[in-house]
């Protein structure tokens, strides 16, 4: 093995340690999505409320939550890297005892990320 080759050897095995020692950075990802809520039982009709919440280190753009596949609610979430604001869905009528009603939250971040996070309610009588 040659000189030159073992100084440019022995430079990419230091820059190989000097860059283990480097902090990790941060990967892009979705934003973090929370839902709470004040029940999990409703009646039909009914009210559902309860908190969303979204973190997201880039800032978080927009939030929406969904009951069965209809908007309930939309909001901006002015670039800040936390939101959480307390929502209120209207449950309508025509839902019978021990149906399931799906509550989704949506985040999206300034990245184009999305999050989203999903659970049921249950109907009763």
């Amino acid at each position: 093995m040659s000189r030159l080759a073992r100084r440019l050897l022995g430079a990419g095995s230091a820059l190989g340690c000097l860059a283990s020692c480097l902090p990790e950075r941060p990967r892009p990802g979705p934003p973090q999505v929370t839902i709470l809520l004040d029940k999990i039982r409703v009646r039909s009709p009914d009210t559902l409320t309860g908190t969303l919440r979204a973190q997201d280190p880039a800032g978080i753009d927009s939030v929406w939550l969904t009951l069965e596949s209809t908007p309930q609610l939309g909001a901006d979430g002015l670039l800040q890297t936390a939101f959480e604001a307390r929502f209120r869905a209207l449950i309508p009528s025509g839902y019978g005892p021990g149906g399931r009603l799906a509550v989704t939250a949506t985040a999206r971040d300034l990245d184009g990320f999305v999050g989203q996070r999903d659970t049921f309610v249950t109907v009763v009588p």
